[in-house]
């Protein structure tokens, strides 16, 4: 029976639900591990991850369909990511298939939690990874907690039809040879300063240059970026230290494939924004935010829609949508099927 929950109006917050799942790694293995209704982390004061923020993270959403069914968006590519962080952060690898078992695990656990369809709310979905055992020198933990939290969310920015501002920082996000290609915890810390600052001079998000010239796009503190151009080309930036989105690869393909849009990663110069008629911001969390206006120190680009968002980015954001609410026939293995 589902929860009672005021769906349309969830925001994108913490709520609590029933079941986590929680496995240790201890002496070179991980245990099976185990659904507990304990929602407390208990670890070591000197632990690994309080000292030196060895931790990284998932995220990803499961829906209810239109036919009422509970499935999950393609998390073989989220542990797909989260295997590329353990390897880049000298953390022990979860095995894939395990991951995916205890996510369907997890959501199955917690499946009044899950938002009924229409709502425009979803269950978010949190894997992640700490150092648990006690380091005091600069090095690995020996030990560690792999973990799943869910807890259901409405849209990251409210309401998608509402253009959002970035501007340009004088803050880097990730240095050209350093962890932007992979969902560190360290990386969101270091955001945390910029994305209040732009909160407070009034914009939505930070837009990101590459930290080597500062001439290139990058992302934002939380999303990939794609742009269209004038003659419906969908452009996403290319860098090594950018964060693989799953969601802009999954836009990607819908474009190409269901769409027949060409479709290019390339470097992006910030002097080329000026030349795009569309942008927007990708992730699982947001899914596709439209921008209306990038500023940079006085200089502003803006993007006007007729509609709050551009013609592109909303049969973009119809058709991944429509593909993970079971309106539209998804391509093979993108859909997870729970119950």
């Amino acid at each position: 029976m589902k929860k009672d929950i005021d769906w349309k109006n969830l925001g994108f917050g913490y709520i609590q639900t029933d079941y986590r799942f929680i496995s240790n790694y201890k002496n070179g293995k991980w245990e099976n591990g185990e659904l507990s209704k304990d929602a407390t982390v208990t670890i070591s004061e000197c632990a690994g991850v309080l000292q030196y923020a060895q931790t990284c993270f998932e995220g990803l959403k499961a829906y209810t369909t239109v036919d009422n069914k509970v499935v999950c968006f393609r998390p073989d590519l989220n542990a797909d990511r989260m295997i590329q962080s353990c390897e880049r952060l000298e953390m022990p690898i979860f095995p894939k298939d395990n991951f995916i078992d205890a996510v369907k695990d997890t959501i199955k656990a917690n499946i009044d939690y899950v938002p009924p369809y229409g709502t425009g709310a979803t269950l978010y979905i949190r894997p992640y990874m700490f150092g648990s055992n006690p380091v005091i020198g600069v090095k690995p933990a020996t030990e560690y907690q792999f973990r799943i939290l869910t807890t259901p969310v409405g849209p990251y920015f409210k309401g998608t039809t509402k253009a959002i501002t970035l501007r340009v920082p004088d803050f880097d996000r990730a240095a050209p040879l350093g962890t932007g290609h992979v969902k560190a915890g360290l990386n969101y810390a270091m955001s945390l300063h910029a994305i209040v600052d732009a909160h407070n001079q009034g914009y939505d998000e930070n837009l990101y240059l590459d930290s080597a010239t500062r001439t290139k796009i990058e992302e934002t503190g939380g999303a990939n970026i794609i742009f269209i151009t004038q003659d419906n080309k969908v452009v996403t930036p290319k860098s090594k230290s950018i964060l693989p989105s799953i969601t802009r690869r999954s836009l990607m393909f819908v474009a190409e494939k269901y769409l027949n849009l060409e479709v290019e990663e390339r470097e992006i110069l910030y002097t080329e924004i000026k030349d795009f008629k569309e942008c927007a911001l990708c992730g699982t969390a947001a899914v596709l935010s439209p921008v209306g206006k990038i500023v940079n120190h006085g200089d502003e680009v803006s993007y006007n829609y007729a509609n709050g968002i551009g013609e592109i980015t909303a049969q973009l954001y119809n058709t991944l949508t429509g593909i993970q609410m079971g309106r539209i026939e998804a391509p093979d293995g993108w859909i997870y099927e729970i119950l």
